[in-house]
């Protein structure tokens, strides 16, 4: 493999990191306060006495920002996997269904799926990713007349030991996957420090929008979710998230209560 020049990840992450700061800053945006209320789940907040409607709204906000976060940023860092590849083992983004590249090193050709950490997709979609694995592994050996095909499950951040058979793949997570694909024992630590370039200045909007936001989606709340005594009246809060009683008891089980029927137009 081929030495990675570091200067070539600074400006690539200086050029792509304003697409994560830009999609976080969007999303925060795109968010209204029914659509934060309906997703969130009001008795885990119960549980966590969160009694006046400030405090909730900022809980509640900080909760969504963080999935979303890890939503957006996911993508950027798998890009950033691929980019790194390129540079060192002459990786090619792969065409095929649940492959991001592929390599060959030491005769072998390594077929890489990349996933941010290791909390990734269902029980169905790793079903999926091994069906893809399996599936390409064959059409490779067949078009290419080798034996030596390696399906890797690369996963950017983790401390998990390598493990040589998960789902027909070898899984390499944190340290391991950025020496697999650059062969830098150093390199998973030394990308840490382009990615906070700027991160000040870049986020000075984004903890504004959110302040924003509390302040805005607080006084919202207060209308239609917070008692006489101004503190949120969790009655309210949770028939409107979870009441939707359509189903009634019967002797023979329980079945959909019949809806009443449209009166004809005369």
């Amino acid at each position: 493999m081929r030495p990675l020049n570091l200067d070539e990840v600074r400006r690539y992450v200086a050029e792509n990191i304003t697409r994560f700061h830009d999609s976080k800053l969007a999303a925060l945006q795109n968010t209204d306060l029914p659509t934060l209320l309906k997703r969130k789940n009001p008795y885990l907040f119960r549980a966590k006495d969160l009694n006046d409607p400030e405090k909730l709204i900022t809980s509640l906000l900080e909760a969504s920002i963080s999935t979303s976060e890890e939503a957006i940023f996911g993508p950027f860092l798998e890009d950033l996997a691929i980019f790194i590849a390129t540079k060192t083992a002459d990786a090619r983004k792969s065409p095929a269904t649940g492959i991001d590249f592929e390599f060959t090193h030491g005769g072998t050709i390594y077929l890489v799926s990349v996933k941010s950490g290791t909390s990734w997709g269902d029980d169905a979609q790793q079903t999926k990713q091994e069906e893809d694995f399996d599936r390409l592994v064959r059409v490779v050996k067949q078009s290419r007349h080798t034996t030596r095909v390696q399906p890797v499950l690369g996963i950017c951040y983790g401390k998990t030991r390598t493990n040589m058979h998960v789902r027909g793949a070898m899984k390499v997570v944190g340290q391991n996957f950025w020496f697999l694909i650059s062969e830098d024992p150093n390199l998973y630590a030394e990308i840490i420090e382009p990615l906070g370039a700027d991160a000040g200045a870049r986020n000075e909007s984004f903890v504004q929008e959110r302040e924003r936001l509390i302040g805005h989606f607080t006084r919202e709340f207060k209308k239609d979710f917070a008692g006489e005594d101004g503190l949120v009246d969790w009655n309210k809060l949770i028939r409107f998230n979870s009441e939707n009683l359509d189903i009634q008891s019967t002797e023979t089980g329980f079945h959909p209560i019949p809806k009443p029927a449209k009166k004809k137009k005369k």
